[in-house]
């Protein structure tokens, strides 16, 4: 054989090579975005119930705070609960890749939720509150929402932990180094997650 035509043969196989390579990165990194896109989709979903959570205080609030005497502490343990929300700064549409500015969120959404688990317990105490179709509604609004955010914080934790996976798998990892896909963190159980939480207190605890 020819020198020439070693020296094509080579460069076939050089070509080859990086068109093999090229086809490579291109899947996966098409695969990483839809990963993270994934990610970003869940932590919107996220977001929709814990606004939806917010969005029935008021009217919590306001139907209770109509019942004679009740205790004007809970009421503003659950407005200052819901206001230290509103402070903590998160991504609207992109999944946090800071630890610490999920956790504070999800410190923040915590106090909210005691607040307002709180504030149905007391109720208990006011038969006249407890018997209005009104209450009722919002209650059992409350225990539909508390669920809802039960489930998607798991589907965003199982989207993080499908691109978590992928950015740190060879040869993923080398891409997702050099493009600068970083990890993203999960909610994380808190203490006692193991016991389900009440929401409907329909009776005495």
């Amino acid at each position: 054989m020819s020198a020439s035509k070693i020296l094509l043969a080579a460069l076939g196989l050089v070509v080859l090579a990086v068109l093999a390579v090229g086809v490579w990165a291109v899947g996966s990194y098409n695969g990483l975005v839809r990963l993270q896109q994934g990610t970003d989709k869940q932590w919107a979903q996220v977001q929709n119930v814990y606004q939806r959570r917010a969005d029935l205080i008021p009217n919590l609030v306001s139907t209770v705070a109509g019942a004679a005497n009740f205790e004007k502490s809970t009421l503003t343990a659950v407005t200052e609960a819901r206001a230290s929300v509103g402070r903590v700064h998160v991504p609207p549409s992109t999944a946090p890749t800071n630890p610490s500015q999920l956790a504070a969120f999800d410190q923040a959404q915590g106090q909210l939720g005691a607040a307002l688990s709180r504030l149905l317990v007391v109720s208990e105490n006011y038969p006249q509150l407890t018997a209005t179709a009104g209450f009722r509604d919002l209650q059992a609004q409350l225990e539909g929402t508390e669920n809802r955010i039960s489930v998607e914080r798991g589907r965003f934790n199982d989207a993080v932990m499908a691109y978590d996976t992928a950015i740190r798998q060879f040869p993923g990892v080398i891409l997702a180094g050099v493009l600068g896909f970083a990890a993203r963190p999960y909610f994380t159980a808190a203490a006692g997650a193991e016991t389900a939480p009440k929401v409907d207190f329909g009776g005495k605890p």
